[in-house]
């Protein structure tokens, strides 16, 4: 029930199930599923809509400050009560990122930091660095935005991937044009770093796409898995997936950089500036 909480409290904090979802990076069908299984559950309707808005009525009025507070408790579970000095970090992070590079920097940090609690929240990039910006996130591993960061941003870069077109291990087309002019395609929410960069690129193809559905990443994989159609998706080297075909685009442009992103202001915080390091060594083990 802990996912149908926090969407309800993104809800009620953006308006809009549809900017909620681009907040907490869920599909808004996901959102949506979200809030009638909680209002399923509870036998109450806890907003108001109007058109696209969304307003906590008097019954999610009353349940917002009890959810906001179980939230919170969770997220201070590895909090200790006894050592006055430790804190928990805010981490933000792309749903794209190898979770084995996060989990050995965790880890190592634990290591140096055991009573630091660390709290990962997932979300698109350009909404993570707001949340950076405002202070809400202590850094995030997001990707470059297509754009210069502004200067009270420190950039620490951490590796760069190509994008590689998926298949069903059954396709026959031999050429990754061949294939991507007669199937389906599966895209990013547009409205993220990967979604742009991506429509950006079909944009300069000689031929017509056939879009079919937007979808996170993991998703795209088990949708192209699935047969329902092909996806452009950034792997790291050597990347193996069972019953896929991964096709290169023979084009240096389609790329992503991966980074951790802070504000100018927390760069003399111990805590972050050691998890910082180590997401950097994680990720040059990778």
């Amino acid at each position: 029930m802990l996912d149908e909480f926090r969407t309800f409290v993104a809800i009620a904090r953006w308006g809009t199930f549809a900017l909620a979802a681009e907040r907490v990076g869920l599909s808004p069908a996901a959102v949506s599923g979200h809030i009638k299984r909680l209002e399923d559950h509870l036998r109450m309707p806890l907003f108001d809509r109007t058109g696209r808005s969304a307003t906590v009525n008097a019954a999610g009025a009353r349940l917002l400050p009890r959810v906001q507070a179980i939230l919170d408790s969770v997220d201070n579970l590895l909090e200790p009560d006894a050592d006055p000095g430790a804190g928990t970090l805010r981490v933000g992070s792309i749903g794209s990122l190898q979770s084995a590079t996060l989990s050995q920097a965790l880890s190592k940090f634990r290591e140096t930091y055991p009573h630091h609690g660390v709290h990962v929240a997932p979300g698109l990039s350009l909404h993570l660095i707001e949340q950076v910006d405002s202070g809400e996130m202590d850094l995030a591993l997001v990707t470059h935005p297509p754009f210069p960061l502004p200067p009270e941003f420190t950039w620490y870069p951490l590796h760069r991937e190509s994008y590689f077109l998926l298949a069903h291990a059954d396709h026959p087309g031999e050429t990754w044009e061949d294939v991507i002019r007669t199937q389906p395609f599966i895209g990013y929410h547009r409205l993220s770093s990967g979604g742009r960069r991506v429509n950006r690129f079909l944009r300069r193809l000689p031929f017509i796409i056939k879009p079919a559905m937007e979808m996170p990443m993991q998703a795209m994989i088990n949708a192209v898995r699935s047969g329902l159609g092909v996806a452009l998706v950034p792997l790291s080297p050597g990347a193996d997936l069972p019953g896929l075909r991964i096709l290169p685009l023979d084009n240096d442009d389609l790329f992503r950089e991966i980074g951790i992103i802070r504000s100018q202001i927390d760069l003399a915080e111990p805590a972050v500036d050691h998890l910082t390091a180590c997401l950097i060594e994680a990720s040059q083990q990778a």
